[in-house]
């Protein structure tokens, strides 16, 4: 847990990939994503995904988490998937009950985040089983779909207009 930990904090402060993050999440509070956004669509007969651009720019992703609908941002800036306090309680996590013990850089400056496993995340035809994830005590406005999930996949590609998913 400690490893995953170090690496989480490593890449919340790289200097492109935090960045990147944090103006992301920084126009989010500014203006209400589009709606409605971008839902993921199977490719055919094959499992995964496609995501369309949304009109803000970004990626969003509905996302199925433990049975339950998530709507992510998509990050490949964010190490690990990040649950903001509303998405971690409405899974069912005890937000109380968590340590919170790790450091992350967020748009309203320093968080305190605490580690949990998510038994699956699916997005499309693109199921991930346990994923690590963080709950992030405060200043996160959006869930963010990132590395410990994307990384996981056999491959992603982004084209002008969409994020394909490959499980």
């Amino acid at each position: 847990m400690l490893k995953f930990a170090a690496i989480a904090l490593v890449g919340a402060l790289s200097a492109v990939g935090a960045a990147k993050a944090v103006v992301s999440i920084d126009d989010l509070r500014h203006t209400a994503p589009p709606e409605p956004f971008a839902a993921a669509a199977t490719l055919g007969d094959s499992p995964g995904a496609q995501l369309v651009k949304s009109p803000d720019g970004h990626f969003w992703a509905e996302a199925n988490v433990d049975g339950r609908a998530v709507r992510f941002l998509v990050d490949t800036g964010a190490t690990a998937v990040s649950l903001n306090l509303a998405d971690a309680q409405r899974l069912g996590i005890d937000t109380r009950q968590l340590t919170y013990d790790y450091s992350v850089i967020t748009a309203d400056g320093r968080a305190r985040a605490a580690t949990v496993k998510l038994a699956s995340v699916t997005v499309g035809g693109a199921r991930i089983n346990n994923v690590d994830a963080l709950v992030i005590e405060k200043g996160l406005q959006t869930s963010l779909l990132g590395m410990s999930y994307l990384g996981r996949l056999s491959r992603f590609e982004a084209t002008p207009r969409a994020l394909i998913l490959h499980p």
